[in-house]
């Protein structure tokens, strides 16, 4: 009697046709450019709190006063945005937020955008509204979304 010792062409096919789609359908269902931006703008607004925090510090030990470098704005992602400097010197056309991290005293350093930030400016904008409350945002937010925090 005829014993078969291996696979057949169509088995191997078959079997190697079963892998192909169930791997597409986990590439599709993990999203790994989706996770990414996901986890880009967390990292956006942990940054956003950070920066508004160390703000507000500064603000409490200087009697209420805040960064004079902040600009009175309406708009924080539109047409008039001020995008924070995230070094003291060349600061040209920026905000200058260095009186947070003198001394390190409220920031360590100001948090830079994981995708927007340039070699002068940290990605995040800043402005102060007519009845001193700050907003920080993050204009490159991924996935439409809005990232913006006001006090």
């Amino acid at each position: 009697m005829f014993k078969q010792k291996g696979f057949t062409l169509l088995e191997v096919l078959l079997v190697v046709a079963i892998i192909a789609i169930l791997a597409g359908i986990v590439i599709l269902a993990l999203n790994p450019a989706k996770q990414l931006a996901d986890t880009n703008n967390s990292q956006r607004w942990v940054d956003v709190n950070t920066i508004l925090n160390g703000v507000y510090q500064y603000s409490i030990d200087n009697n209420g006063e805040i960064p004079a470098s902040i600009p009175n704005a309406g708009d924080c992602e539109g047409a008039i945005t001020y995008e924070i400097c995230n070094t003291g010197s060349g600061c040209t056309g920026l905000v200058d937020l260095s009186v947070l991290t003198n001394s390190e005293l409220y920031l360590t350093a100001i948090p830079q955008d994981p995708t927007g930030a340039t070699a002068s400016g940290a990605g995040y904008h800043v402005i102060k509204s007519n009845n001193n409350r700050i907003t920080v945002c993050a204009p490159d937010a991924e996935l439409s979304e809005t990232i913006e925090v006001t006090r």
